[in-house]
Formats: C-alpha cells, sequence, structure tokens
C-alpha cells in the first residue's frame, strides 16, 4: 500500500517560495513572442473537482489552478502573488480516527521545521456538514525563515484528503478569508467510474508494477492477465481441465504427440483470426534467450526443442508442427499426466505478434485474445477492461471490471461501497469472522494451495552443511510466526504441499520446532557451532532499510535461539524476482508458491528439481531427481501420489527449504456479485460472472 509522502515537502517548496527554482514544479513564467504562461489565474471564482477522486472544491477569483506533482498530489493553487501556496492530496485512509489521521499526517508534513507553534488544532464542519480536523501552526525552516503552515484533513470511506496551506506570516495572514472559503467548499462524495454507469461495472482494489516483464506472459511471476490473454486450455471454477482457444485434442497412444484444433471462430481483440502459426510464434518468442523468460522451461520444457531453441542452439521448436490455419501438432518428451496442465499458465498464452513488436508499452495497449480488452490504463490510477462482445466462447455478461489502484484498503473501500470483492488482510479476520458483525454475511474463505518457505543458496556456506540448514529449521517456530505476522491466519507447513493438494501427506512430521537440538545440530555441523559461520545475508523485498515482518520475525528466532546474527538486505520489490533469478541474493531468502495447477509435480518437481528453473536454491539430490524423474511418467495415479510423498519426506529431511506456512484466503463479495467461487488456483473468473442488483 502506497503511503502518503509529506516528509521534507515543505522544506523543497520553500526553495522556491523564497526565490529559487523547485525542480519539477509546473510554475507559469515570463517569456517572450507568442509564449503561454503553464498556468492562468481565473478571472472568476473557480472550481475544481476530480469526479473519480470525488473531491472538489471552490477557489477565490485571481488565484491560479496547477496539476498536481503526482498520483496522490491532486491540485495546486496559488494565490495571485504566488506567495501563499495550496496543496490539494489524496491517500488511503487508515483505521485510525479523524483526530489521529490528522495528526499523524501533521507529524509527517513538519518533518524538517523548527520551532513549531500550534495555534489552531480542533474539529471543524465543512459547509456540506462533513467534519474534518484543521491544524494551523507557525515554524521556522533551518535558516531561520519563519512559516504560517494551515492542513486540513478529511476522511470520506476509504480515501483521506488534505489541503495543505503555506506560505510567510504576513501572506498567510492576507489571503486568510480567501483559504477559509476554499476549506469550508471542500466536498467528498462517492467516486465517479470514469463514464462508466455503475450498475455495468464490476469494481476491485488493485496494484500496479512498474516492471515491463510482469505484464507479458512470456516473462511474469504472477498468474498473468487472464482477463486480456487466454491459451489452449484453461481451468473452470471447479477446477476442471476444460478447452479455450483450442476446442479439442487428440493424444497418441503412446501419450506424446498431441494434436489442438483451434476453435474457427477465435479471434485477437482487433478481430484477426487465430491461426496454429500465431501458438507456434507465442511459445517460440517465449523460448527465444532475447526474451530472457525465467518460466518458459518449466511450462513448455517437456515440449521436444524448446530446450535447445532456450538454449540458442536452434531456431525453432522442433517439436511444433502446423498442420493447417486450425492444426497444431505437439511433441512431447516423454508421456507426462500433468502436461495439459502447464498449458494454462501465462507462458503459454497467445500474443499477437505485430502488437508486440510495435514497441516496448506494447503491453500497454494488448491485442489479446481473452473476454475482455484493456480499454483504460492510467498508471498508478485504474485500469479498466471492456467485455469483448466477439469473445469466442461468448461475450461476458459484465460490461466493464474496473480496477481501482492503489486506491484504498481493500476492507474499507468494501465497506464504503466502491469496490464489489475484496480480500480481508490477517488483522481484520478476527472482525470479520464475527457472526455479528454485518460484513460477516458476505464473507467467504478457503485454504489456499500455497506454501510460503525459505531458501537456503545450498551452493554458499554455511548452507552447504544438512546439519546448519536443520538446525535452522528447528530453530523457527512456526506457529509463533504465523502468530506475529500473519494475525494467527494460516497453518502452519510440516512440508511442501498445501492441504487439498493431491499427495498431501496429514501424517508427515517434518522438522519440529525443538531449539535444544537445533544448537546441538549446529554444533555438530562442521562449522562448530554460530562462532564459525562466516557473515549470512538474508535478502528480502523492500525499500531502504527497513526490515520486512517476516524477516524481522525470523532473524529474532535465529537470534535468540542459535545466537546468529543475520544482516538483512533489501531489494527494489518491483525488481525482486528478477534479481533473484539472476543470482543477486544472499544466502536466505523467502519465497511463496501457488500452485498453477492442483499437481504435486508442480510443487516438488519444479521448485527442487536439480533442473528446474525456478531452484534458485541451486539445490541438487540425486536421489531426489531419480523419485522425480520416475513420478513424471508414471500413468498409475496411486504409484505416482505415492512417489511424490516419498520425494516430500526426503526433501523435508534434507531441508533445503524451511516450510513455513500454508495461507488462507478471506474474501468480502457482495452480494449482487453472481457467479463467484472462490478457488485455491487463480482463474480468468471474470466470464463466469455476472451482477444482479436487485440482491440486497
Amino acid at each position: 500500500m502506497k503511503r502518503a509522502r509529506f516528509s521534507g515537502l515543505l522544506i523543497l517548496v520553500l526553495f522556491f517560495l523564497f526565490g529559487c527554482q523547485l525542480s519539477g514544479q509546473a510554475t507559469p513564467t515570463a517569456t517572450g513572442g507568442d509564449a503561454s504562461p503553464t498556468a492562468r489565474p481565473t478571472a472568476v471564482p473557480g472550481v475544481f473537482s476530480s469526479p473519480e477522486n470525488g473531491i472538489s472544491l471552490r477557489y477565490p477569483r485571481g488565484w491560479t489552478l496547477q496539476d498536481g506533482e503526482d498520483e496522490q498530489n491532486l491540485a495546486v493553487f496559488l494565490s495571485p502573488d504566488r506567495t501563499l501556496y495550496v496543496y490539494l492530496y489524496t491517500f488511503p485512509a487508515y483505521d485510525d480516527s479523524l483526530e489521529e489521521a490528522a495528526k499523524r499526517i501533521a507529524q509527517e508534513a513538519f518533518t524538517g521545521l523548527k520551532d513549531i507553534t500550534y495555534l489552531t488544532d480542533e474539529k471543524i464542519t465543512l459547509e456540506d456538514g462533513r467534519e474534518a480536523w484543521q491544524t494551523l501552526v507557525t515554524a521556522s525552516t533551518e535558516d531561520g525563515r519563519e512559516l504560517k503552515i494551515h492542513l486540513l484533513t478529511l476522511v470520506h470511506g476509504a480515501r483521506q484528503f488534505l489541503l495543505m496551506s503555506f506560505g510567510s506570516p504576513k501572506s498567510y495572514d492576507y489571503y486568510a478569508s480567501d483559504l477559509m472559503s476554499m476549506v469550508a467548499t471542500l466536498h467528498a462524495e462517492m467516486p465517479a467510474l470514469y463514464d462508466i454507469p455503475r450498475e455495468q461495472a464490476l469494481v476491485l482494489p488493485g496494484t500496479e508494477s512498474t516492471n515491463p516483464r510482469d505484464y507479458d506472459p512470456a516473462t511474469t511471476h504472477s498468474s498473468g492477465d487472464k482477463l486480456v490473454f487466454s491459451g489452449l486450455v484453461a481451468f473452470d471454477p471447479q477446477l476442471n481441465l476444460v478447452p479455450d482457444l483450442a476446442e479439442s485434442w487428440d493424444v497418441s497412444p503412446d501419450g506424446t504427440v498431441y494434436t489442438f484444433h483451434l476453435r474457427q471462430n477465435a479471434r485477437f481483440h482487433d478481430g484477426r483470426p487465430v491461426t496454429a502459426q500465431d501458438v507456434v510464434y507465442s511459445w517460440e518468442r517465449a523460448a527465444d534467450p532475447a526474451t530472457q523468460s525465467d518460466t518458459v522451461l518449466t511450462y513448455l520444457g517437456d515440449i521436444v526443442g524448446v530446450k535447445e531453441k532456450h538454449a540458442g542452439q536452434a531456431d525453432h521448436i522442433a517439436g511444433l508442427k502446423v498442420l493447417d490455419e486450425h492444426t497444431l501438432q505437439v511433441t512431447i518428451d516423454a508421456p507426462k499426466p500433468y502436461f495439459l496442465l502447464k498449458l494454462t499458465y501465462p507462458t503459454a498464452f497467445v500474443v499477437d505478434r505485430a502488437n508486440v513488436e510495435s514497441g516496448s508499452e506494447w503491453y500497454r495497449q494488448p491485442n489479446g485474445t481473452g473476454p475482455y480488452k484493456l480499454v483504460r490504463w492510467e498508471r498508478f490510477k485504474v485500469m479498466v477492461y471492456q467485455a469483448n462482445e466477439d469473445f469466442y466462447l461468448g461475450a461476458p455478461v459484465i460490461p466493464y471490471i474496473v480496477i481501482q489502484l492503489y486506491s484504498g484498503i481493500p476492507i474499507r473501500l468494501y465497506e464504503a461501497g466502491e469496490v464489489d470483492i475484496a480480500s480481508v488482510y490477517s488483522y481484520d479476520i478476527e472482525r470479520v469472522s464475527d457472526p455479528s458483525e454485518p460484513l460477516h454475511a458476505d464473507l467467504r474463505s478457503g485454504v489456499d494451495l500455497c506454501t510460503s518457505y525459505v531458501v537456503f543458496d545450498v551452493s554458499q556456506p554455511p548452507f552447504d552443511d544438512v546439519k546448519v540448514r536443520q538446525a535452522f529449521a528447528m530453530a523457527v517456530d512456526r506457529q509463533k510466526y504465523i502468530d506475529v505476522v500473519f494475525s494467527g491466519v494460516g497453518l502452519p507447513a510440516k512440508g511442501l504441499y498445501p492441504p487439498a493438494l493431491p499427495g498431501y501427506n496429514p501424517n508427515l512430521e517434518g522438522l519440529p520446532y525443538d531449539p535444544q537440538r537445533a544448537r546441538q545440530l549446529l554444533a555438530e555441523s562442521k562449522y562448530k557451532g554460530p562462532q564459525g559461520l562466516p557473515p549470512i545475508i538474508y535478502t528480502d523485498s523492500g525499500i531502504g532499510n527497513e526490515s520486512g515482518s517476516t524477516a524481522a520475525a525470523l532473524a529474532q528466532m535465529w537470534e535468540q535461539n542459535l545466537g546468529v546474527t543475520i544482516t538483512i538486505e533489501n531489494l527494489d520489490p518491483n525488481q525482486f524476482y528478477d534479481l533473484l533469478y539472476q543470482g543477486q541474493h544472499g544466502q536466505i531468502f523467502v519465497q511463496g508458491w501457488c500452485a498453477d495447477y492442483p499437481d504435486p509435480e508442480n510443487f516438488i518437481d519444479v521448485l527442487f528439481h536439480s533442473g528446474a528453473q525456478q531452484n534458485l536454491g541451486h539445490y541438487s539430490n540425486p536421489e531426489l531427481d531419480a523419485i522425480l524423474d520416475a513420478a513424471r511418467v508414471e500413468r498409475d495415479v496411486s504409484r505416482r501420489i505415492e512417489l511424490y510423498q516419498q520425494a516430500e519426506t526426503m526433501l523435508v529431511q534434507d531441508a533445503p527449504a524451511i516450510f513455513l506456512r500454508h495461507s488462507i484466503s478471506y474474501v468480502l463479495v457482495r452480494p449482487h456479485v453472481q457467479g463467484y467461487t472462490l478457488t485455491p488456483i487463480d482463474i480468468s473468473f471474470g466470464r463466469y460472472l455476472w451482477l444482479d442488483w436487485s440482491k440486497p
């Protein structure tokens, strides 16, 4: 969640107030010729309105309105002589009271100032009857310049608004009546949906990445944009494998040749028919070393020739053959029961060559094949999807899906009526689980097919020693970890497989929490105890030096139970997984893995086989590999499950990872959203839903 960014803002603006240039400030400048200033004062009182943020106000005659500096700064108002500045901000509301919110904002806004004297700090009522909090102070900068600053904090639904005014005391007093007229007219209401009728839209909260690779099906590490793109097969809400772009397929008697028959009516969003050659292009592009896909070997590597293409040893994938425009023959290297399941992953989605080659930001205007078209994307604000009326499986019932980006805490957005479906964070689960809570009736919950775990890089000391790995594993109290980090929500993991996954073994003992035995194992290792260990670096996803809650909790347990000091180093969250795959990490990092398809191969083989692309800890165990190789081609279901359970037991004892937690999802769904099923695997849900506004 993006937090307000006020720290030091006033100090920066002061440079402009006293005649210095403020970098990035769009201010009027004296120009010659026919050039115009960047903003003009209004000759009459003006109205600023931001319908998508649900906020408006009136500003006085002679004042100048300028665009805000970023997605949180909505507008800047300048007095006629440009000596008083008024900034309007919006950012997510938290669970504190109006007064608490105002005081938190003031603390952040006044960073870097001194001699702060409070003149007013009180609740007021605006013209529309809403309550707000105003704070008026005098302060000075480090070089002694005096300021008068007014903050007005308004909380409305899931959003907070700040009207921040500042200037010299003389300037502030001169324009005080103008300022108070602006303050009084600040008006908040339900945000508009970008000219989309509310009854035609499913509205969801969301975030976005600044990493383009996250939006390319060939390179994403997430579940992909299944509204826009699609593949040959998919899962339905009951997790049945169903035809998608392929209406049917045939399998050779030996299980190695698949012949897919594409739908005659399948088209890209621009109307061009989807052909077998489009599938070949998409898969060969994913396997091209220039694409740098970290997932292609995992999901398409069973196809003959993919490994060679990825290694730069072949121009084409030998196992792909176009029989005609709508028929594709695929040859795999051995009979593998899970092969079709892998084709549900985004790496196997079909993309349009002309679209991909149109420019580096092609993904912002994707020409997909899925049930929805991406028709609007404003960075950090909104993504709007419109139903694809020509979708080959029939047009979706819901005309629009709107993703509100960074607009607030999901449960607050839900309570404010701004979104239709919202995940519940761990600290709110106790509340919504109470039958007396009004939101309880809308609650859905279920165990995910997910496991979070600590990865040891076994190629780096000290985790090249199995006893060190076992010691670290037995020094972690999983239940305490869940209680501290996730407010008690989740199941302690004894092994890799989550409950409900085929192959899950409820009798698996795992490595128990036993600090005494952990210390003994560390002493028995070749490092002879904590004093013999090299420096240990834990790589985390974060900004600056602040430790994440998981990293802090684990590091504390290892220090308390083993006497080991852990150094935590952060990587940019938007580049975290790319950097991990490039090997830019310490000896320890934490990952979470959720099933792409309900098969144990998608966990233990994908993550811990020595040849696996996702094996970031460089773990290698020939005995384990042999079991996994046998399970890959085993057609007897019972025997196959037995092999995967045997492999999991071996993995737990060898401890290349510490399995921490299986997550549980809690989701709020409005009654008017019909057809919703909480699935443990992400599916293309949009086309299965409809809206019934007659529901209360």
